[in-house]
């Protein structure tokens, strides 16, 4: 018996090991009868000269209902294999929820005359949002999400501003999942005093100072945001601010924290430009910040009568820069600050005294405070070495109190405050973790895995405190993405403790393509060095099982989009290493996506994989590693699949046909297909349906490792 005890003492529900000589998912998989199979009408795409054939390329056109019929028998396949699980799945469910204080409050903001915060409710899917005047117990609900997705099977709030003259209400709202977003302006007071709706809008508010104008972006028909425009609340009337014709460049609006400007960026993945706008003159044309330059990045901060600007001039980690308001020349920007070798400067945070700057380096954030009167640098301390620092809501600008957030993945998310000067800081919050929860029952470090090439690739690793490394090792779920120059930081679930509790080891691969290490970190995973992404994944794995830590024969792994991608290739490339691989709204058809510039968003993409369409190099690299087209006549591991039919990143086609190929083309396909009817990339939208999600994907994953 081991010397950690149960912190659940609730007994878990116990998973067969073996039926008819069968572990428990393979049996279900034999008992749920034949999968469902699409048409195959070969569809010939050629490409430099190259032909591709592909049996399903048909499953693009949405309005067949023989498309929508697949992906409804996909689903009923799906409860069939898995309708031996519901006990488990039923009791991970509540194993979640009972970990979570369901009636709640987050840590008030102030901003004005007002403190603003959320509150959820037992019971309730959704926040609300509410606010309360200063010296006032009266609490106002600025928006209740509940209210707005009565109807709706999804809904997904996707900005929510307040004006200046504290009136006024902005909201963009998504009901289906497409990311389209209708965009409501109403009086707080009386919320069926609605001045203005408007439809297809998407990310982004900005107010006039006058509360009298309300800039908002809207979308092209690749689903890519190029357009500002600004809406005159005296007559509904909208007027087109500002366009991006660049297809490369997404467009994107937001306000200094002054509010003194309006703030426009049109960025690729590789060139940035701002424009600005004076908030109280919001009549005006926008006035560019700097010239286009290639590959030169930057954002901006105001602060008194200067811009402070993050940039990667002259440093691929970026540094600080300073200039005086109205220069409008990059060559003039004056360095204030240079980022240490190694560490990339992410964002920074202005109040009238101090800058706090938000930082990354070996895997894990920083946060260092500087005093504007002297130039003296702080570090914010971290309790824990591998963990997550974050600057949290500050809002107001004359505070010398800095808002941030701090988690491990053995430490509930934990809100901050610190004077900025004594130093001194003070808990304001830690999530709750309701039951027996003690996190000296578990611990976290890292492991450092050597690449194929000699790279030192880190890995954070959480497990219960009384597991040791051994030679049969544990099973273990290690989770991926690695591109956008995205970081998987380690950060704390209590979700994840039904799986820390059976004795699964968890880990998060940092591997390239992501921005764990600095801006070299993600160019050495993306382009023609995509691969290292996937290889990087594979020798993580090894490595885990050589430090003694995975047991080679349960191993499990997981990653969304990008990291679906990921999860295909790695299945590919190392099927014999995974025995249960959970690839949500994966990226697989990524070549035949890349090559279509109608498709949404393709265009944009260009600059992160390359572009295949006019460079045969790129192409040919794409094909190598492209899961739908290098799916073998193998055995894979259990495979869990997930799909949004809505969804404006990975379109429902990319999953649904690579479950096709893989079940004509595989020994013994084990692979099922759950496709969200009405939501897009994100999944499930209330909070009580997203924890049945991932109950559902534990019990899959826990029993395709045998796990009770």
């Amino acid at each position: 018996m081991p010397s950690w005890e149960d912190p659940d003492p609730q007994n878990f529900t116990e998973i067969p090991t073996s039926l008819d000589g069968m572990t428990v998912l393979e049996s279900l998989f034999k008992n749920a009868g034949p999968p469902p199979r699409a048409r195959e009408i070969p569809e010939t795409l050629t490409h430099f000269q190259d032909q591709r054939i592909d049996e399903y390329y048909w499953l693009k056109d949405r309005e067949l209902p023989e498309v929508i019929d697949l992906l409804n028998n996909e689903n009923e396949y799906a409860k069939r294999v898995t309708a031996g699980l519901e006990g488990l799945e039923e009791q991970l469910f509540s194993e979640i929820k009972n970990r979570i204080k369901e009636t709640d409050l987050s840590v008030p903001v102030q901003k004005g005359n007002y403190q603003y915060f959320s509150k959820t409710q037992e019971g309730l899917q959704y926040p609300i949002h509410v606010r309360k005047r200063k010296g006032s117990e009266t609490e106002e609900i600025l928006l209740d999400e509940n209210y707005e997705a009565s109807g709706h099977s999804f809904f997904a709030l996707g900005g929510l501003s307040v004006s200046p003259s504290e009136e006024l209400a902005a909201i963009l709202s998504d009901t289906d999942g497409s990311e389209l977003y209708k965009l409501t302006v109403r009086s707080i007071a009386d919320p069926s005093d609605v001045k203005v709706q408007l439809e297809e809008c998407y990310y982004g508010l900005s107010w006039s100072l006058d509360s009298m104008y309300v800039f908002y972006t809207k979308t092209d028909s690749q689903m890519r945001p190029y357009q500002v425009w600004r809406l005159d609340l005296a007559s509904g009337q909208s007027e087109l601010v500002f366009q991006e014709d660049d297809e490369g460049c997404f467009v994107g609006i937001g306000t200094t924290k002054d509010d003194k400007y309006i703030v426009i960026e049109a960025a690729s993945k590789t060139t940035t430009q701002i424009f600005t706008i004076d908030a109280a003159a919001p009549l005006a044309q926008p006035v560019a910040f700097s010239e286009r330059v290639k590959d030169l990045e930057y954002s901006i901060e105001h602060w008194k009568d200067r811009f402070f600007i993050v940039s990667n001039r002259d440093n691929p980690d970026f540094s600080l820069f300073e200039v005086e308001e109205g220069v409008n020349d990059h060559n003039k920007w004056e360095r204030y600050l240079e980022a240490s070798e190694g560490v990339r400067m992410l964002d920074i945070e202005v109040f009238a005294d101090f800058l706090a700057l938000q930082e990354r380096c070996l895997a894990t954030t920083r946060l260092r405070v500087v005093d504007l009167r002297s130039k003296y640098i702080f570090e914010v301390e971290k309790s824990e070495e591998v963990s997550s620092i974050y600057i949290g809501a500050n809002e107001e600008f004359e505070s010398k109190l800095l808002r941030y957030e701090y988690t491990s993945m053995i430490t509930p998310r934990s809100v901050f405050e610190i004077d900025l000067e004594t130093r001194e800081s003070v808990l304001l919050k830690q999530s709750e973790v309701l039951g027996t929860f003690d996190r000296s029952n578990y611990k976290t470090f890292r492991v450092w895995a050597d690449a194929r090439d000699g790279t030192k690739v880190p890995i954070s690793v959480v497990a219960r405190s009384d597991l040791q490394a051994n030679e049969i090792g544990h099973p273990t779920l290690i989770y991926g993405y690695g591109s956008y120059e995205h970081s998987i930081d380690p950060t704390f679930s209590s979700a994840r403790l039904s799986l820390l509790d059976r004795g699964l080891v968890f880990a998060f691969a940092h591997i390239r393509g992501g921005g764990e290490m600095g801006r070299a970190w993600y160019l050495d995973g993306k382009l023609d060095r995509k691969t290292h992404t996937f290889t990087d994944f594979i020798d993580c794995t090894r490595t885990l099982i050589e430090t003694g830590w995975a047991d080679r024969s349960k191993i499990a792994a997981r990653g969304g989009s990008a990291g679906g991608m990921l999860m295909g290739a790695v299945a590919n490339m190392a099927p014999e290493l995974y025995r249960v691989i959970v690839a949500e709204v994966p990226f697989v058809d990524c070549l035949t996506t890349i090559l279509d510039p109608s498709l949404p968003l393709t265009t944009f993409e260009w600059e992160e994989w390359g572009n295949p369409v006019t460079d045969k190099s790129i192409y040919d690299l794409m094909k190598s590693y492209a899961p739908y087209q290098n799916v073998a006549q193998t055995r894979y591991p259990f495979m869990l699949v997930t799909a949004g039919l809505n969804d404006p990143r990975v379109s429902y086609w990319e999953p649904a046909k690579w479950v096709q190929r893989l079940r004509a083309k595989t020994i013994e396909p084990r692979v099922i297909l759950k496709t969200e009817m009405g939501a897009g990339h994100q999944g499930p939208s209330g909070r009580y349906d997203a924890w049945r999600d991932e109950a559902f994907i534990y019990a899959f994953v826990l029993s395709a490792l045998d796990i009770t």
